[in-house]
């Protein structure tokens, strides 16, 4: 025998009233049709419209995640969710990709992941050393930068582009953070006018391409050369550091093949860095660039040590790593817990 709640239920739809039975002694009544149900787990559940296309993937205990395909039409029925979860270990964090879009090449999920670890990394090493200052060599139109603010680093950055048109965009990015310095300018060993191969968006260079260079990219085929000017940075750091009452320096160079050179010209006031990072190659891009174990001995000896290498660029054919973005720093320089 129905109970009288079932047949309330039944009789709801004869009023135009939509009824949504959701568990015993539960129902959802709407005026509008359409909705649909969709179970998170026992005891727990998503009301939506039908045409919504939402999916559900569990992140965790008692989290979810609701994403909505495009594509969702009046008859669209809930989706099982497309997204897979991969929990980081016991630290709380999970990785959500689409597992359809990983299986293309590898390489792209890879060294997408690998750029946000080294951000992640980097941003925690800032806050570990209590670096107060970011000098930013190679800044092209500001990415590095921008990257920091996401991560939430609010300490002074200091960046270094020497090319017309890249730095214009930098200086456009950084026009309303005041704690954000910007110099038209590259750095070097020495202070002179040079000439850079300016054509190679983020690739641009002081140094001429090799031939795996030239096989590898072919943006290296034509050439344009910008005069540029050519700074010391231990010329300039009194006044980037102006203001700051007990500096502590982290140096991030991205300088295609001419970190070594940056390194130089630092002279006696390396000595003040923290830390450092350096994009490092396995397979020479530029002709007169040092390799890794050569750019690697150079900042050891100069006191930093390795805290993380991250894959910068891989070969499609072979999969062997082109760069590194090596992170370093000088461990007797870690901030007191006191």
């Amino acid at each position: 025998m129905q109970t009288l709640y079932r047949r309330l239920l039944k009789l709801a739809p004869k009023l135009g009233v939509q009824v949504l039975d959701i568990g015993p002694g539960e129902a959802l009544v709407s005026r509008r049709r359409g909705r649909a149900r969709i179970s998170l787990e026992a005891g727990a559940d998503l009301l939506a419209r039908r045409s919504s296309g939402y999916a559900v993937t569990p992140v965790g205990p008692d989290a979810w995640l609701v994403s909505r395909s495009r594509g969702g039409g009046p008859k669209a029925k809930p989706k099982t969710a497309k997204w897979k979860n991969a929990a980081l270990g016991q630290t709380g964090a999970h990785l959500l990709f689409d597992p359809e879009a990983a299986k293309g090449d590898e390489r792209v999920f890879q060294l997408a992941a690998a750029d946000y670890l080294c951000a992640h990394h980097v941003n925690g090493l800032l806050d570990k050393y209590q670096v107060n200052v970011v000098f930013d060599v190679g800044a092209n139109a500001g990415q590095y930068g921008s990257r920091l603010r996401r991560h939430g680093y609010t300490g002074r950055i200091v960046s270094f582009e020497p090319t017309a048109e890249h730095f214009a965009k930098l200086q456009k990015k950084a026009e309303n953070d005041p704690d954000w310095h910007v110099y038209n300018c590259g750095l070097g060993r020495e202070e002179a006018t040079m000439e850079i191969h300016s054509n190679w968006n983020s690739m641009n260079s002081l140094l001429p391409p090799t031939e795996y260079g030239k096989g590898r990219y072919k943006r290296f085929a034509k050439s344009t050369m910008e005069q540029i000017e050519i700074r010391r940075l231990d010329a300039v750091m009194d006044e980037a550091l102006d203001g700051i009452a007990d500096p502590r320096p982290y140096l991030k160079m991205d300088t295609q093949g001419y970190d070594l050179e940056v390194f130089a010209g630092a002279g006696k006031r390396i000595d003040d860095f923290v830390g450092m990072q350096s994009e490092v190659a396995l397979l020479r891009l530029y002709e007169g660039s040092p390799q890794m174990h050569e750019a690697v001995a150079i900042y050891e000896e100069a006191g930093f040590e390795i805290t993380g290498m991250y894959p910068v660029t891989r070969e499609p054919a072979t999969g062997r790593v082109v760069e590194f973005d090596c992170v370093m720093v000088r461990a007797a320089a870690v901030a007191s817990d006191g």
